[in-house]
């Protein structure tokens, strides 16, 4: 059987992660958001655990000897992002969350040079100052109104939270790539990341008495979540990155807000604004320059660092 084209895998990464906000936001009246992220990542433990279960006496020792870095890592990716994502959805339309979100890679880039020392080369630093301007863009609906009196939507911030976490997250899979096991590390990730959301779970269904509200539409979005935007995403995503390089891959997550906007508009009946597609091509515009650093660099900060 003939392997699958990278290319192939990262557009299929990034569709499912499109659906994800499209389908966050249309069952956001039906499920309580800290009660998806933990269905979420239930549905992934058991889908995910026939893979890694083999794998896990052995790696199990660097796992343990990094254990405050995955502490964070559940933190961050598993608990903080998706919890932000659901919530925000409630109060912001998917196409604003997916055209925020887009903005992940440059917060890596800043992350990286703050934290990490890593040197930043001027197309990077120009692309964040585009895309940067493309996020207020979208925040503040392109008013300069909303800018000064700092009026911005509940949604959209919470938003920035996700993206935050996000890339603290990444951040910390670029450090310690060669010291933790990847897929074993991402398995623990969502044990602890489930064991962190319960509680905030429960909250939401017994003191707030959040109703859960099932039906064939929630059903299928609840098995969205956990087989195709946690499990199938990320093993199509590191599985084409280890073939054509974190670098080319990034520019495909560009087509995560193109995706979402299709689904949104198609499902739900969403409406592009202008200030959308403004802010949009901003913020693409900044990823896409930030990708375009010569080789020559990359090579002399790897070499760098490593001194």
């Amino acid at each position: 059987m003939k392997k699958p084209s990278p290319y192939v895998l990262l557009i299929l990464a990034t569709v499912f992660w499109g659906g994800n906000f499209v389908l966050g936001r249309a069952v956001a009246d039906d499920i309580p958001p800290s009660t998806i992220s933990l269905l979420r990542w239930c549905i992934g433990l058991v889908v995910f655990f026939p893979f890694v279960y083999k794998r896990l006496p052995s790696e199990w020792p660097s796992i343990r000897q990094h254990w405050p870095v995955v502490l964070v890592m559940s933190l961050t990716g598993i608990a903080g992002f998706n919890s932000f994502v659901y919530v925000a959805l409630h109060h912001t339309t998917s196409i604003n969350a997916s055209l925020v979100n887009s903005s992940t890679p440059i917060l890596i880039f800043i992350l990286s040079f703050l934290f990490l020392k890593d040197r930043l080369h001027r197309f990077q630093a120009v692309g964040a100052v585009l895309s940067i301007a493309g996020v207020l863009f979208i925040l503040t609906k392109g008013s300069l109104e909303n800018i000064l009196s700092l009026s911005f939507n509940s949604g959209d911030l919470l938003m920035v939270a996700a993206v935050v976490c996000w890339s603290i997250y990444s951040m910390l899979v670029k450090q310690f790539a060669g010291r933790l096991p990847g897929y074993t590390t991402f398995f623990v990730c969502i044990c602890i990341g489930i064991i962190i959301l319960l509680p905030f779970s429960i909250v939401e269904l017994f003191v707030y008495e959040r109703a859960v509200h099932w039906h064939v539409s929630s059903i299928g979005a609840m098995l969205y979540f956990g087989i195709f935007a946690s499990i199938a995403a990320f093993t199509c995503w590191n599985t084409a990155v280890e073939e054509v390089g974190a670098g080319k891959a990034g520019i495909f997550l560009n087509f995560i807000p193109v995706f979402a906007t299709i689904f949104a508009v198609l499902l739900l009946g969403e409406q592009v604004a202008w200030y959308q597609g403004v802010g949009g091509l901003l913020v693409v515009a900044g990823v896409y320059l930030s990708t375009k650093v010569p080789k020559t660099y990359i090579e002399k900060s790897k070499k760098k660092s490593a001194v």
